[in-house]
């Protein structure tokens, strides 16, 4: 009588997997890539006179090396890591249908189950290696060329560089959530649509959506119901307190939208006839969806519950205590690069009066038309000092403050600094509203 025989271990099929990822030759070049190309581009860019002032933290390039790794980080998360969870993750299945090797495998491995969890490992251990080399690398160049320094915050306070180093690694754990739902959703892809490319492009083109989604005015609920909303949500962890509201949800939300893209692809998997040797993927693509579909409005809603916020969660009491939080800590920047008598927030009690559209349009929501008047006191002086700041809110809830005088305190100037010579601190600055956050009336 012969032996029944034994599905091959999950650990032996994960191996095998894993050696023929590293094998292909564009799997190399990504890993060479991620390992390299971060390093290069941050030195290069914090050599330069001219600074991406438009990515966040940019304009910090070449006054602490903590500040490349997080520019990388923004370029990461809307471009490259989208695009690479559709080469790994969106090709892994299909490949084997270009190759026309299923029916070898399945006798050799005797199991759908353990093979679909050993190719969705691998693909997440590869993916693994390159988010780690892009951390790595871009951490490596901006502090080989501008140095362990001090780091400046979201909203203004100063991070000594263990915190900066802890805060930044932090900030790209928190982004494997949201690749690892592209990664599901590659997955699913690449199950239903078989040798067709339309699997290879699917998490590319889904993150692409998300991603034009986010610059839509939309409410708070929507915009943290979608994945996408983690890959900008890390910038919370910069501020003093930390944002954790907006960024535990939106990990809670990648997390569960990879759970459930992934439980859709193994149950697609299983139920596949592999005898058809001309399977393309199955008929019933958008059906193998709707539970997606389903999870976004069920999130949608748990979040307008759940939450205080309301509409796009910018509101004008929240916009005038952030530009006078982050005015008062660059305010004590400032006084510091320029060998002053240090203050401390409570004594400079700075506000804020913000309008939008000069008063005749309601004041919430995202516009660069917002114009903000800060007033602060200084110890000693019976005088009131003012500032005037114009904003340009996105709808996310990040802005850039521009200084438009008085010019002695937030005119452009250069300022000496152990550094080199920096451009004010007040003369430009970015933050953020907190969307989740109860409006303060104080603010």
């Amino acid at each position: 009588m012969t032996a029944p025989t034994r599905p091959v271990p999950l650990a032996r099929i994960y191996r095998f997997e894993l050696v023929k990822l590293f094998a292909a030759w564009r799997i190399r070049l990504l890993v060479l890539a991620c390992w390299l190309a971060p390093a290069v581009f941050v030195a290069a860019v914090g050599e330069q006179s001219s600074l991406p002032v438009d990515t966040l933290f940019g304009r910090w390039m070449n006054a602490t090396g903590w500040a490349g790794p997080l520019v990388m980080l923004g370029f990461a998360g809307t471009y490259a890591l989208p695009l690479l969870t559709s080469v790994v993750a969106g090709d892994v299945f299909a490949a084997e249908d270009r190759l026309g090797t299923w029916r070898h495998l399945l006798v050799a491995v005797r199991s759908t189950g353990r093979l679909f969890a050993a190719k969705a490992l691998a693909s997440l251990t590869v993916l693994l290696v390159l988010v780690a080399g892009m951390a790595v690398s871009a951490t490596a160049g901006g502090l080989l060329t501008a140095g362990n320094r001090v780091l400046v915050g979201f909203d203004g306070h100063l991070l000594t560089p263990g915190d900066a180093a802890a805060t930044v690694l932090l900030a790209w754990v928190s982004v494997l959530a949201p690749t690892l739902a592209l990664a599901a959703i590659g997955l699913l892809g690449s199950v239903l649509w078989g040798r067709s490319p339309m699997g290879l492009l699917l998490p590319a083109v889904v993150a692409l959506a998300m991603a034009l989604a986010q610059l839509l005015p939309l409410p708070v609920a929507v915009r943290l119901a979608l994945p996408s909303y983690a890959f900008i949500a890390w910038n919370g962890l910069f501020t003093d307190p930390a944002q954790l509201g907006p960024l535990l949800v939106a990990v809670g939300v990648s997390l569960a939208w990879a759970v459930a893209a992934t439980a859709l692809a193994y149950r697609q998997f299983v139920r596949r006839d592999f005898t058809n040797a001309a399977h393309d993927g199955t008929g019933r693509r958008a059906l193998a969806a709707l539970p997606l579909v389903v999870l976004f409005g069920a999130t949608a809603g748990i979040v307008a519950v759940a939450t205080p916020a309301l509409g796009s969660g910018i509101t004008q009491d929240k916009v005038q205590q952030s530009v006078a939080t982050a005015f008062a800590h660059l305010y004590r920047l400032q006084a510091a690069q320029l060998h002053r008598p240090d203050v401390t927030e409570a004594q400079l009690a700075a506000t804020a009066a913000c309008t939008k559209g000069d008063g005749l349009v309601a004041p919430e929501g995202p516009g660069n038309d917002w114009r903000c008047v800060v007033t602060w006191h200084l110890p000693g002086l019976t005088a009131t000092g003012s500032a005037i700041y114009q904003l340009d809110v996105t709808a996310d809830g990040r802005y850039v403050a521009d200084g438009d005088g008085p010019k002695e305190v937030n005119g452009y100037f250069q300022v000496r600094t152990p550094a080199g010579d920096q451009p004010n601190p007040l003369w430009q600055f970015d933050a953020d509203v907190d969307l989740l956050a109860s409006a303060n009336p104080k603010g």
